[in-house]
């Protein structure tokens, strides 16, 4: 193999570690949203369970009882 050879290869495997990188840095930012989110939804998801009535958790709710009275 010639100098002009490995000379080529190694350019060739910086440009791809370079593009890892910038790969990577995306995915990561990506996961750090996602978990942005998930944290997000779960403080509301928290919230809307300490709003709820207590006799209302567990319970089974007949849509009948909720129907107005002239039906």
């Amino acid at each position: 193999m010639n100098p002009q050879d490995i000379d080529q290869r190694l350019t060739d495997l910086e440009i791809k570690a370079s593009f890892t990188e910038d790969l990577l840095e995306q995915l990561n930012q990506v996961v750090y949203q996602q978990q942005q989110q998930i944290d997000a939804l779960l403080r509301e998801v928290s919230h809307l369970r300490q709003q709820m009535p207590e006799g209302g958790g567990g319970q089974t709710r007949n849509l009948r009882d909720d129907l107005p009275p002239h039906y």
